[in-house]
């Protein structure tokens, strides 16, 4: 069972309308719907407001704002988990970013909340803000901590002597703007109280974290909290947080004594949750004439905040590719009047290769060297900093697997040399890296008597198809039927894991999942039963335990996993691109991609080809398409809204294809399994952006390449 492509075992209710998100849930009945009103200001506090009218409008039940929201508990960026901190709202007369909640308005319906919005009367004091990265050097300082608790400095060897005694060297910028998740499902609650107890159905992606959060922000006790997140349309790492719809819902719930219903708008998707922040990256590279580096730099500034620190894994992506004696990988954050940075697909990976396999491919051209040659001759037998072993490392195989198929010996080796009407054509290719995460999980299976079985844990299913691998697995385990197994998941009165995100959700459940599996089957085995097969064991439960028998399985975290001390665990993969360039316009079409990849055992190539897919559109985007654009006087995104922020759509895709090679990784864990999830955005923009410059000749580093920076470059027609 395992292995095999299955669809998903929840498709038939998401097309029939019989999977209910949490907007729609309507377990305590009709909610009352609250209205978000935010900041018109970026910087600055609020001088008078007045509430009369709207609290006089039709269906009005409640306007809450820092004059009689209930207190709540303070953000502490003490805490190194970002994703447990309080999340106060309307704490103050403060604005410290443009769209942040000023009011909150409950009504019967929308429209109702709505109108009343518009009735408020709020004036303020704007302050001087700071919003643009580039303008503001004197702001930058060392972090405290990347995001996932990585060293944000390391250094080996001389590299400035290196650098600068090197016969061959590369000194250059890259930028990547502002981007945004924009899950399909935008995020949403309903919140009621029964007594002391808060039950939330809400969009998250790691329960856990979510209520620690919300414990921390309301200052009630956890086991006081039920979540419920059965359904949930897209993460991105958008909804590993709590934002303020949640804690808006819960305040004015138990203030009403109502359900109350909350969604954030596609605009106060750009305002009210965090977003991949602006990066300046310097990336120098230093060889040989036979293309052997000597030294290796990636320094990195992106935007933070002065309220809270966030610093992706950026220059991380550096440090376990390329081999080379003499290093340096640093991270500075700058802070701005912006809404805070949050995890997005691919957190780090993403932009810091853009910068870094820009680079290699820059490297290549001087030294007049096949560009995927360049990174063999780079390949490390250690992790060049942590000196200790790959662990299923097979990026050299994917660059190989993944030239022949693509035809890469085509390739023009003279940039903007290819022609095919007045479309010049180019190839590109880059590499990419996403290191494994192991976060603590645990999963319950239970048996029935009639041979059914019931997995349990609290792991999300954000459209990754969490509840078909968990059925295959068990079914595969235990021999028991696809359709005798019942997965639930999602809810926070179920086992504890690290939820879905950071491509460690499948992994994770299903090594913990494998252990529960193995304990149950030993547990009944010492009744003297056979187990060997599905209808032994069903035979065995009947006769010995008439209610039913479980047992549970857990992994901890990597932190207290002596394998992630002895091993450097990372995914890989290379992705190839073909693009045309417009002479006449200088208009970018992707023609085709292959994306080669190598991410352990794959548990159903169905769900993970789409996602390789998915995430390789995503790179495509950020090279070609994506940008939050911030208004330098005001403090707000001016296109924020799907309209203006530029995402591809169909006629931009052409007909993609991920290639898995078969992989079995037993150093990162006992099964073997890595993630896939964020694989496929790693490498795959920087491969766009290297079949730009084949095409043209044209080096662009200020991403995306848009036509203003490509079109004064090009050749004349």
């Amino acid at each position: 069972m395992m292995g095999k492509g299955l669809s998903r075992t929840d498709g038939p209710l998401k097309v029939t309308g019989g999977a209910k998100y949490s907007y729609e849930r309507r377990d305590s009945g009709e909610p009352v719907v609250g209205h978000i009103v935010g900041a018109a200001i970026g910087k600055g506090r609020i001088t008078r407001l007045d509430t009369s009218r709207a609290e006089r409008a039709p269906g009005v039940l409640l306007v809450m704002t820092h004059r009689n929201a209930p207190g709540q508990g303070r953000l502490d960026n003490d805490n190194p988990v970002s994703f447990t901190r309080a999340r106060p709202v309307l704490s103050s007369d403060r604005v410290d970013s443009f769209g942040e909640p000023v009011a909150f308005v409950v009504a019967r319906t929308l429209e109702q909340a709505r109108a009343a919005a518009g009735l408020l009367h709020i004036e303020y004091v704007v302050e001087e803000g700071a919003y643009e990265l580039a303008s503001h050097p004197e702001r930058a300082y060392a972090p405290k901590t990347a995001n996932i608790g990585l060293e944000t400095r390391t250094a080996l060897g001389d590299f400035d002597r290196a650098f600068a005694d090197a016969p061959v060297k590369l000194d250059q910028s890259y930028t990547t703007p502002h981007m945004f998740s924009m899950p399909m499902e935008p995020c949403a609650t309903v919140a009621r109280w029964d007594g002391e107890d808060l039950t939330l159905h809400a969009s998250f992606q790691a329960l856990a974290y979510s209520r620690t959060s919300i414990a921390n922000t309301l200052g009630i006790p956890e086991e006081r909290i039920h979540i419920d997140s059965a359904f949930v349309g897209g993460g991105f790492g958008t909804k590993l947080y709590v934002h303020c719809d949640s804690i808006l819902a819960a305040l004015a719930a138990r203030q009403l004594g109502l359900p109350v219903k909350v969604t954030l708008s596609r605009r106060q998707m750009f305002s009210l949750v965090g977003h991949r922040p602006e990066t300046l990256q310097r990336v120098r590279l230093a060889a040989g004439r036979d293309g052997r580096l000597t030294a290796l730099a990636h320094e990195v500034n992106m935007q933070s905040t002065s309220r809270e620190e966030y610093c992706e894994q950026t220059a991380t992506v550096a440090r376990s590719l390329y081999a080379a004696p003499n290093r340096f990988t640093n991270h500075r954050v700058t802070p701005l009047d912006l809404p805070v940075g949050e995890a997005v697909r691919g957190p780090g990976e993403l932009p810091g290769l853009m910068a870094v396999e820009s680079a290699m491919d820059e490297l290549a051209h001087l030294l007049d060297m096949d560009p995927i040659e360049l990174r063999i001759r780079n390949e490390p037998e250690l992790d060049p900093e942590r000196n200790v072993p790959l662990t299923g490392r097979r990026l050299v195989e994917c660059m190989r697997v993944g030239a022949e198929r693509f035809g890469w010996n085509r390739r023009p080796k003279r940039p903007g040399t290819l022609r095919d009407g007045r479309f010049l054509v180019g190839y590109g290719m880059a590499a990419a890296i996403r290191m494994h995460f192991q976060g603590p999980t645990r999963v319950i299976v239970r048996m029935e008597r009639d041979g059914g079985v019931i997995v349990k844990s609290d792991m999300t299913d954000i459209g990754t198809g969490t509840y078909t691998i968990l059925a295959q697995f068990v079914s595969e385990s235990l021999g028991v039927p696809l359709e005798r197994i019942q997965v639930m998941l999602a809810r926070s009165d179920l086992p504890r894991s690290s939820g879905s995100g950071g491509s460690w959700g499948a992994a994770n459940t299903s090594v913990a999942l494998h252990r529960a599996c193995e304990a149950l089957k030993q547990k009944i085995a010492r009744t003297g039963a056979l187990v060997s097969s599905g209808a032994e064991l069903t035979a065995a439960v009947a006769a010995h335990f008439p209610d039913g028998v479980e047992a549970e399985g857990s992994i901890v975290g990597q932190w207290d996993d002596p394998n992630f001390t002895k091993f450097s665990a990372h995914t890989y993969g290379a992705t190839f691109a073909e693009v045309g360039v417009d002479i006449d316009t200088g208009e970018v079409r992707l023609r085709r991609m292959l994306g080669v990849f190598a991410a352990g055992r794959i548990l159903n190539p169905k769900l993970a080809r789409s996602q390789l897919v998915g995430g390789m559109i995503w790179g495509v985007s950020a090279a070609l398409h994506e940008a939050g654009h911030v208004d330098a006087r005001f403090g707000h995104f001016v296109n924020g809204d799907l309209g203006e922020y530029y995402v591809p759509v169909h006629a931009d895709i052409p007909a993609l294809d991920a290639v898995m090679l078969d992989d079995l990784d037993k150093d990162a864990n006992p099964l073997g399994i890595k993630g896939v999830g964020e694989l496929g955005i790693c490498g795959s923009g920087a491969a766009v952006v290297n079949a730009v410059f084949n095409a043209t000749g044209v080096r662009v580093r200020d991403f995306p390449i848009t036509l203003d920076k490509l079109f004064p470059g090009l050749p004349a027609p």
